[in-house]
């Protein structure tokens, strides 16, 4: 059976990642073994015979410098991506064209997506805990005693948040059909909430998630949408990979 393949990926090691911070909708770049690793996972497709036909990339420069390692283990050197015209994000990567094309000379499409981005984290956004710690003391130690949810002046709330990826799931549905292999580099905490959106969860679960650690899903996007037993045969509805990370440990299989 044909089906629509959607690959999750979390970004490579960022230099916020090694120093703590909560980088949300800030970014730094990737570290030398944030660029490995995502060249890596570039190398495990290529291998495995895994090659997008689309690709969703959030627009933070972790997520985009991962992107551009995977395009070169995919064997294609030079980086061409941009943000298609009607993305809610433009001219993150100015004067490049909307396309990225690959060793196999393949032409794939990258959209450049906001609603990926990481969770605003208001006030803490570039912080570490001990910076945060010092400039809010209260605010932090509300939030170290109480695990109900609190709101952070200047971030986003949960629902926004959870909203967010909603759309997400929706457009790739949406805009996608059987046969399409779609691979979408986010963040942690979006793409925690991008898979129990997938999976038609009520609650967003707490998933330990490496860096560029896979989801795969393959799904029968014809199906999709109709009510019916089918939403309960395990045929149409597939988690092909959860949280895997081979790419990392096995170098030589890459």
């Amino acid at each position: 059976m044909t089906v629509l393949k959607l690959l999750l990926v979390r970004h490579g090691q960022s230099v916020g990642n090694t120093e703590g911070r909560m980088e949300g909708c800030s970014s730094t770049g990737l570290t030398p073994l944030g660029m490995e690793q995502s060249q890596r996972l570039g190398q495990h497709l290529a291998t495995t015979g895994w090659h997008p036909t689309h690709i969703y990339c959030s627009p933070l420069a972790r997520s985009t410098a991962t992107l551009a390692e995977i395009v070169k283990g995919l064997g294609k050197e030079a980086f061409q991506a941009a943000n298609e015209p009607n993305s809610a994000t433009h001219a993150a990567i100015a004067g490049t064209p909307h396309a990225t094309t690959l060793a196999s000379d393949q032409t794939v499409p990258v959209t450049l997506l906001d609603d990926l981005k990481e969770y605003d984290a208001g006030i803490f956004t570039g912080l570490t805990w001990a910076e945060a710690c010092d400039r809010y003391p209260d605010l932090c130690h509300q939030l170290e005693t109480n695990l109900d949810w609190q709101p952070i002046p200047q971030a986003e709330t949960l629902e926004q948040g959870h909203n967010r990826a909603q759309r997400v799931v929706d457009g790739l549905i949406e805009r996608h059909c059987n046969g399409d292999r779609v691979l979408v580099i986010g963040h942690h905490w979006i793409l925690q909430h991008a898979i129990a959106c997938l999976m038609g969860c009520d609650r967003a679960w707490g998933l330990p998630m490496a860096n560029t650690a896979l989801f795969e899903f393959w799904l029968d996007r014809d199906r999709w949408l109709q009510p019916g037993l089918n939403r309960l045969n395990s045929e149409l509805w597939r988690i092909k990979r959860f949280n895997a990370t081979a790419h990392l440990h096995h170098p030589r299989e890459c």
